[in-house]
């Protein structure tokens, strides 16, 4: 068996995929392009950083638009963060499951702040709206997967498990962020939200 044969390159790869495979595979190396470039980043670049040729992005991609509305769909999806809230184990400590949802859902956010940013700052046309789950639908599957998390505290939960994690949710989306404060760490975060703000002694 040769060498090649053994380690296909990159194009290789790429032309034994499915269409659906290709298409997830660009979108995965644009995404990052996009949060440094914006929406000036090339095709080409794009294809260079892939390995493959910059034809194979118009084999599945109408334009560069489409691409771009893909990127932003793919980074705005609630999925990657859900499915890393279902691999949470539930049989750990409540504050270790909700500080892993919590460092889950801020990199969510920073992917998407990164992408929708670096579109709407950097130059070049926003792609406009995005198909898929709408921002409220989004929010309330993010809701669910934290409530599975709480539910094995029901009993000692002072609200149902659905309510905290709204409240929970809220919290990690409306952090203020100033310069002379640095960002809570998501162990200090869940240490106020489930603990409060107020040390020991005062009623």
């Amino acid at each position: 068996m040769t060498a090649a044969k053994e380690n296909p390159t990159p194009r290789r790869r790429a032309a034994a995929m499915s269409p659906e495979r290709r298409r997830e595979m660009i979108i995965q190396t644009a995404i990052p392009l996009i949060a440094e470039y914006g929406a000036t980043v090339t095709t080409s670049k794009i294809a260079r950083a892939a390995g493959i040729g910059e034809g194979t992005i118009f084999r599945v991609f109408a334009d560069k638009d489409e691409l771009l509305q893909a990127c932003v769909a793919e980074a705005l999806s609630p999925e990657h963060a859900i499915r890393e809230l279902d691999a949470i184990d539930v049989s750990q400590p409540l504050p270790d499951r909700l500080a892993e949802a919590a460092e889950a859902l801020q990199a969510h956010m920073d992917r998407m702040g990164a992408i929708v940013g670096s579109l709407g700052h950097r130059g070049g046309k926003h792609p406009g709206t995005v198909r898929g789950a709408g921002r409220q639908e989004s929010t309330s599957r993010i809701r669910a997967a934290l409530a599975e998390l709480l539910e094995p505290e029901r009993a000692a939960l002072r609200r149902p498990p659905e309510q905290i994690a709204a409240l929970f949710f809220g919290l990690l989306f409306t952090q203020p962020r100033t310069e002379d404060e640095p960002d809570l760490t998501a162990q200090e975060l869940v240490d106020v939200f489930l603990h409060g703000a107020v040390s020991g002694g005062v009623k």
